[in-house]
C-alpha cells in the first residue's frame, strides 16, 4: 500500500473517532458512536498490516486472537457495578502498551535527537505510572485490597524523592539514551504510580480513574510521536483532552479541587470516612405504609444510586414506576454527576430497563422540582444526597453539590442496612422526622413496593 492510501485511511479512521466521541456524549447515540469508533479502530488495525506487512505475522495474529477472545468474554461477563473497574484495567493495559512500545524502540537503537528522546523516556513515564496506578485502582475497587487511604510514615518525602528520581533519570534517557537509564526510569514510576493512588480512598476513587484515562490517552499519542505514527497521535489526544475534561467535571461535582482530591489525604482531607454502622434510632415502615405513600402521590422523583446496580433491580424500579404512571403520578428519575461509580453509570443502568432517557433529570435541573414533590424516593443512594454537603462545615464532603432531597414532603430510603454509603459518611437526613427506610435488598423491597402499590 502506497503513502497516499495509508494516509487517506489513517484520515477515515481518525474521522471515525472524532465521530464515536461525539455519539458517546449521548446515550441516544452511544450504541452508533460506539459502533462507528469500533469500525475506525478496525480500519486503522488493517492498514497497519497493509502498509507495514509485519514480519512475525502468525505471532501477532495469535496474540490478537487471545486478546480479543479475552476481552469479548470479559466484556460479555462484566457486571454493571464492575464497569469501573473494567474501565481501570483498560488504562493500565494502554499505558503499559505504551512505556513498552517506548522499550523497545529505545532498545532497536533507532535513535533520533534530543526531542525524540525526551518524548520517548516521558511516554516510558507516564505509560508506566497508569498501568501500576490503574492496578491498584482496581484492585481498591474490586476490595482486593482496603480501599481506605492507605498512608504510611514518611510516605509524603518518599513520593517527593519519587518524582525527583524519575525526573532526573528521564533527563538521562533524553540527554544520552541509555536503555539501563529507561528500564530504572520504568522502576522508579512503577511505584509512582503506586504512591499516587494509595492515598486516594472512598469517593475519590472513580475520579482517579477519570485521570488515569487521561494519562492512558497521552501515554498513546506520546507513542505515536516515538512511532511516527498520525493516527496514534489523534486518537491518543482524544482520549487525553476527553479524560482530562471529564476529570475536571467530576471534581466539580464533587465541590473540590483536583489537588485536593490527589493529595489531601496527607491533611486529612480524603472523603472517606468511618464505615461504622449507625444504631441511631430511625422510623422504618413495611412495603404496604410506602406503598400508600408513593400510590397516593401526585409527584415522585427518584434518586437512583450504587445500591440499585449492586442488586441489579433497574427493571423492577421501571414495574413500579411504570405501575405509578398508570395512576396517574408523575415520574421523574434524579441525576447525580457522580451516582454510582462513574459518570453516566445510572443513565446506562436505566437505559438497560428502557426508561425514557428524557424522565432522566441531571441534578441542575431536577433540584427546583423537589420542593413540588410529594415523594422523594431514595434507591440505594447515601452520599449525593446527603445534607453534610450543605450544611456541616466540617464534613469531608462539605461543598459537594448534592440532589436536594430533603425539600420534598416527605422521604422514602430504600436502604439494605445503616451502614454509611462509599464515602463512610453518616446521612442526617435518616433521622429526619419526613424520613421512612425501607430495609432489605433493593430489588426485593422494589419487588414488594409493586405488588403492594398494585393492590390499592
Amino acid at each position: 500500500m502506497n503513502e497516499n492510501w495509508t494516509a487517506l485511511l489513517y484520515l477515515v479512521a481518525a474521522i471515525c473517532f472524532i465521530v464515536a466521541l461525539k455519539g458517546l456524549s449521548s446515550p441516544k447515540t452511544a450504541r452508533l458512536g460506539n459502533l462507528v469508533g469500533a469500525a475506525g479502530a478496525l480500519v486503522a488495525v488493517l492498514v497497519v498490516f497493509a502498509a507495514e506487512r509485519p514480519d512475525r505475522l502468525v505471532s501477532i495474529l495469535v496474540a490478537i486472537a487471545v486478546g480479543g477472545v479475552i476481552g469479548t468474554l470479559a466484556a460479555r461477563r462484566v457486571a454493571m457495578t464492575a464497569m469501573p473497574q473494567m474501565v481501570a484495567l483498560f488504562n493500565g493495559v494502554g499505558g503499559a502498551a505504551g512505556a513498552l512500545v517506548a522499550l523497545l524502540e529505545l532498545a532497536e537503537g533507532t535513535g533520533g535527537g534530543l526531542a525524540h528522546l525526551a518524548v520517548t523516556a516521558f511516554t516510558v513515564l507516564i505509560g508506566s505510572i497508569t498501568f501500576s496506578g490503574s492496578l491498584l485502582t482496581f484492585a481498591k475497587l474490586q476490595e482486593l485490597v482496603t480501599g481506605r487511604p492507605m498512608i504510611f510514615p514518611g510516605m509524603r518525602w518518599v513520593a517527593v524523592a519519587a518524582v525527583a528520581g524519575s525526573l532526573a533519570t528521564g533527563v538521562w534517557v533524553a540527554v544520552d539514551g541509555s536503555m539501563l537509564g529507561a528500564v530504572l526510569l520504568a522502576v522508579l514510576t512503577l511505584g509512582l504510580g503506586l504512591l499516587l493512588v494509595l492515598p486516594i480512598g472512598g469517593a475519590d476513587v472513580p475520579i482517579v480513574i477519570s485521570l488515569l484515562n487521561a494519562f492512558s490517552g497521552i501515554t498513546v499519542a506520546a507513542s505515536g510521536y516515538v512511532l511516527s505514527n498520525t493516527l496514534l497521535i489523534i486518537a491518543g489526544t482524544l482520549v487525553g483532552a476527553s479524560g482530562t475534561l471529564l476529570t475536571k467535571m467530576m471534581a466539580d461535582a464533587m465541590g473540590r479541587s483536583l489537588l485536593n482530591i490527589m493529595f489531601g489525604a496527607f491533611a486529612g482531607g480524603s472523603t472517606l470516612g468511618s464505615t461504622t454502622e449507625s444504631n441511631r434510632p430511625v422510623r422504618s415502615a413495611g412495603p404496604q405504609d410506602i406503598a400508600i405513600l408513593l400510590g397516593y402521590s401526585r409527584k415522585v422523583i427518584v434518586a437512583p444510586g450504587y445500591g440499585l446496580a449492586v442488586a441489579q433491580a433497574q427493571h423492577t424500579l421501571r414495574d413500579l414506576t411504570d405501575e405509578l404512571e398508570r395512576r396517574g403520578i408523575e415520574v421523574v428519575y434524579a441525576i447525580h454527576p457522580v451516582a454510582g461509580r462513574m459518570p453516566g453509570h445510572m443513565n446506562v443502568l436505566l437505559a438497560e430497563a428502557d426508561v425514557p432517557y428524557e424522565k432522566l433529570k441531571e441534578m441542575t435541573e431536577v433540584n427546583p422540582e423537589f420542593r413540588t414533590a410529594d415523594v422523594a424516593l431514595v434507591v440505594g443512594a447515601n452520599d449525593v444526597v446527603n445534607p453534610a454537603a450543605h450544611a456541616s462545615p466540617g464534613s469531608p464532603i462539605y461543598g459537594m453539590p448534592i440532589l436536594d432531597v430533603e425539600h420534598a414532603e416527605s422521604v422514602v430510603f430504600l436502604k439494605r442496612s445503616m451502614r454509611p454509603g462509599f464515602a463512610g459518611i453518616e446521612n442526617e437526613l435518616l433521622f429526619d422526622p419526613k424520613t421512612t427506610l425501607l430495609f432489605g435488598d433493593a430489588k426485593d423491597s422494589l419487588s414488594k413496593l409493586v405488588a403492594a402499590v398494585k393492590t390499592l
